[in-house]
């Protein structure tokens, strides 16, 4: 009976915080219509059919995934077909007024260039997506270049899968040379602390001019010590002195999951954060779809709008303008507020 007495003392902990945290609306209209907002992290998919550490990854139904060997809520349960569309997270982000969204990848989802290239073809002004090469097999430098000769923009590589690869190898430091020569960006996940910190700031010092956007803050809730306690966490943001780097917030509400909304240990990490590099080098983003299995899309980032401890300039910096001129939006326009029909 102790799991029933826990799992009802959550849904009633859950229930106080929605009714004394809820976003209010007519805030989120007033404040909404002055900005675009974009989410600088998020991920789409047809179908997951892969592996990772031999185990698989596979699209099962009613929104979940068999996922290293477990069956888990991958997506809301009314995606029953696990088809994690465009289409899909369009509908959420116009209901949540985000006026565009970068797309990353990962070795857990498998390679989705092929959907993610007619995304971009389909919707230019919505989507920035970034293609993935397989940098788990030496000779990725060709894929990679191609994908770029096949206009993708930018490079994505979970680099914290790759703690047995290199990030400076010869193929490696190759592909980003190409990288900046194009103008391409640079999407990478670090492993949390300062393990792969050293590589990452050798690659910038070869290639000063490749735009980069570090992934989920640094890995921002290390399980023991509070981030803005660990120096391995700092040297990581700290990378964002340099011109080019820029750090991305995807999956802050999945790293404070345990908190839960309104998430004030997520909005402190922010705030250190911006306390070491300026606020003008951080983006917001929500790893769509994984968080919205617990949240809703609206609430992956309306908990930074409301808060007190940032200042209104400072919430128009990270949940839109530092994206929009790191990733080259044009002519976005905030979005409209929709009246819900309980309203």
């Amino acid at each position: 009976m102790s799991h029933i007495r826990k799992n009802f003392t959550k849904r009633v902990s859950y229930t106080i915080f929605f009714r004394i945290f809820a976003p209010d609306k007519s805030l989120l209209k007033q404040k909404m219509d002055l900005f675009p907002i974009i989410d600088a992290h998020s991920h789409l998919w047809l179908r997951q059919d892969t592996q990772w550490d031999g185990k698989p990854i596979r699209t099962l139904r009613n929104g979940r995934s068999l996922f290293l060997g477990e069956e888990v809520q991958m997506v809301p349960p009314f995606i029953i077909d696990g088809r994690n569309t465009a289409e899909v997270f369009l509908s959420n982000m116009d209901y949540a007024q985000v006026s565009a969204a970068v797309v990353v990848q990962e070795f857990i989802d498998g390679l989705q260039n092929d959907y993610l290239a007619e995304v971009k073809e389909k919707y230019p002004d919505r989507f920035f997506v970034f293609g993935m090469a397989d940098y788990l097999k030496d000779g990725f430098f060709e894929q990679a270049q191609s994908l770029l000769d096949q206009g993708f923009r930018g490079l994505a590589i979970p680099g914290h899968r790759l703690l047995g690869r290199s990030l400076t190898s010869a193929e490696m430091l190759r592909m980003f040379r190409l990288m900046e020569s194009r103008g391409a960006l640079l999407s990478i996940t670090l492993a949390d602390g300062d393990r792969q910190v050293e590589e990452l700031e050798e690659v910038i010092t070869q290639c000063p001019r490749l735009k980069i956007a570090i992934g989920h803050l640094g890995m921002a809730n290390p399980p023991q010590t509070p981030c803005w306690e660990n120096d391995s966490w700092r040297r990581q943001i700290l990378l964002a002195r340099h011109e080019n780097v820029y750090i991305e917030t995807g999956g802050i509400t999945w790293l404070y999951n345990a908190e839960f909304y309104p998430y004030p240990s997520a909005v402190r990490a922010i705030c250190e954060a911006a306390a070491l590099v300026g606020m003008d080098k951080l983006m917001w983003g929500s790893d769509y779809p994984r968080t919205i299995t617990a949240i809703t899309y609206r609430m992956s980032y309306d908990f930074l709008l409301k808060s007190d401890a940032l200042s209104e300039q400072e919430k128009r910096l990270l949940l839109g303008q530092n994206a929009q001129r790191f990733y080259g939006f044009e002519h976005l326009e905030p979005l409209p507020y929709i009246k819900n029909m309980s309203e």
